[in-house]
C-alpha cells in the first residue's frame, strides 16, 4: 500500500487509503498494444483482464474498451492525450485503467499521441468535441501545457496526469485554489522543503548536490531543478548543475558531466561523504541511470522519481518523491468523480499525494557504504534487499524471487 492519498497538507479533505496492485517501472510485465504502435503505447499486461486494447483509426491512436460492457450502460467517452512515448505514461495509463475497473466505470478510452505537433493536437481536440467525449486526461506536462494554452475554458473537463507542479508553472494560483475553469490539476511534485528534509536527514553535513536535468524539459527545470538548487544555495550547500543539452545524446553528455561534478565535489569533500547526486523527473536523464552510476564513484544517486529505484544494479539508491503510479491513481479518482458528477472539475483543488513514496535499494546502499535511516525503511513504499530483489511493493511485503 502506498500510504494515504490526500491533498496538500494545508487541506482538510482526505482521500481514502488504497491498496495498489501494479508495480512501477521494471516492476511488472509490459505489453505493446500492437506492432502498429511501435514503442509509443505500452501497458501492464494485467489490465487485459478487464479491458480490450484495440487499434485506433491510425497508428497514433489506440482504443480501449471494457470487456464486460453491456448495452444498457452506455460507455463514458474519455480522451487521453499523449505528447510522445514515455515509460512514465505506460505506468500511468495502466493505473488509470485499473482504478476505473475497480470503480466499475464503463468507459471507452481513445488514446492519441499528438507528437507535440500543434496540428495533430488540434485534430485530437476536434475529435473530442465532435465525438461526445466527456473527459480528457492530459498525459504529461507537455500535454497539460498545450491544453492549458489551447483549451482552457473549453466545455470538456481536463484532468492532468504525470504533470509537474501547476502552481510553480503558473497554471493555478495556489495549492488551496481550484482552477475555476475546465481544468483539474494533480502534481508529480512534493514541496521542496519537505523533500530536502529527507535529504538532510540522510546527509546532515551536506556540502554538495549535483542536480541532473534535461535542459529541454522546461517543467523539470522550473519545478524541480531550480527550486532544489535555490533551496540548497540558501543554506550554503554548493550546487553543481548538470543539464544535458541534447536528449538524444544524454548518455554521452552524462558520461562527461558526472565525472566532472565528482571531481569538483572532492575539492571540499575529499572522501565524498557529504555529497549527493539528484536526478529530476527528466526521462532522458533517468533512463541513463547505468551511465550515471558508472561515473558517480561512491556518491549516492538519489531521485525525485521513485521508479528510478528498481531491482538489480542499474538503480538509484534512494528516492523520495511521488511515483507515476500514485499520481495516476489520484488523477483517475478525480476523473471518475467528475464523470459521476460527484465533483466539478473547476472546484477541485490541486491534487498532491502525501506522504511521499520512498524507495530504497539496499544492494546499492551497501555497495557505496551508505547508511539508510531506519525511519526511511519503516515508511518506505518500495524496498529492494541486499540481493537487489524486491521485498516490499506498495508498502506490502512480498517474497523475493528465487
Amino acid at each position: 500500500m502506498i500510504g494515504t492519498l490526500r491533498f496538500h497538507p494545508t487541506r482538510l479533505l482526505w482521500l481514502a487509503v488504497f491498496a495498489l496492485t501494479i508495480g512501477g517501472m521494471a516492476r511488472g510485465a509490459w505489453a505493446e498494444a500492437s506492432p502498429a504502435f511501435g514503442a509509443w503505447f505500452k501497458f501492464g499486461e494485467e489490465v487485459t483482464e478487464a479491458w480490450q486494447i484495440l487499434e485506433g483509426e491510425d497508428d497514433l491512436q489506440v482504443s480501449i474498451r471494457r470487456k464486460d460492457a453491456t448495452a444498457d450502460q452506455p460507455p463514458r467517452r474519455v480522451l487521453v492525450l499523449y505528447p510522445r512515448p514515455s515509460s512514465a505514461y505506460d505506468i500511468a495509463i495502466t493505473r488509470i485503467l485499473e482504478v476505473f475497473a475497480e470503480k466499475n466505470v464503463n468507459a471507452e478510452f481513445t488514446v492519441v499521441n499528438f507528437n507535440k505537433d500543434d496540428a495533430l493536437g488540434q485534430a485530437a481536440l476536434k475529435l473530442a468535441q465532435t465525438g461526445d467525449y466527456e473527459l480528457i486526461f492530459s498525459m504529461g506536462s507537455e500535454s497539460t501545457a498545450w491544453l492549458y494554452e489551447n483549451y482552457r475554458g473549453g466545455e470538456i473537463p481536463v484532468v492532468s496526469v504525470c504533470s509537474k507542479d501547476p502552481v510553480q508553472l503558473g497554471q493555478v494560483r495556489s495549492y488551496d485554489s481550484a482552477s475555476g475553469t475546465n481544468f483539474a490539476f494533480t502534481s508529480l511534485n512534493m514541496p521542496i522543503d519537505a523533500q530536502m528534509a529527507y535529504v538532510l536527514d540522510l546527509k546532515p553535513e551536506l556540502k554538495n548536490i549535483g542536480v541532473l536535468v534535461d535542459s529541454k524539459n522546461v517543467s523539470a527545470v522550473q519545478t524541480q531543478a531550480e527550486p532544489i538548487s535555490e533551496y540548497a544555495r540558501q543554506r550554503g550547500i554548493r550546487v553543481l548543475p548538470m543539464a544535458i543539452q541534447d536528449p538524444a545524446r544524454a548518455r554521452e553528455e552524462l558520461a562527461q558531466l558526472v565525472p566532472k561534478a565528482i571531481a569538483a565535489m572532492r575539492k571540499n569533500d575529499p572522501e565524498l561523504n557529504n555529497s549527493v547526486l539528484w536526478i529530476t523527473g527528466s526521462t532522458s536523464v533517468f533512463n541513463e541511470i547505468a551511465t550515471i552510476n558508472g561515473n558517480s564513484d561512491r556518491v549516492p544517486v538519489l531521485s525525485a522519481v521513485p521508479e528510478v529505484v528498481k531491482a538489480g544494479d542499474d538503480t538509484a539508491v534512494l528516492s523520495v518523491g511521488i511515483s507515476f503510479q500514485s499520481n495516476a491513481h489520484l488523477a483517475a479518482i478525480y476523473g471518475a468523480d467528475v464523470l459521476s458528477g460527484r465533483a466539478k472539475v473547476g472546484e477541485l483543488k490541486v491534487g498532491v499525494v502525501s506522504p511521499p513514496d520512498i524507495a530504497i535499494n539496499f544492494r546499492k546502499a551497501r555497495e557505496i557504504g551508505l547508511q539508510i535511516p531506519f525511519s526511511f525503511f519503516e515508511s518506505a513504499t518500495f524496498v529492494y534487499d541486499y540481493d537487489g530483489q524486491m521485498v516490499r511493493n506498495n508498502g506490502k511485503s512480498v517474497a523475493p524471487a528465487n
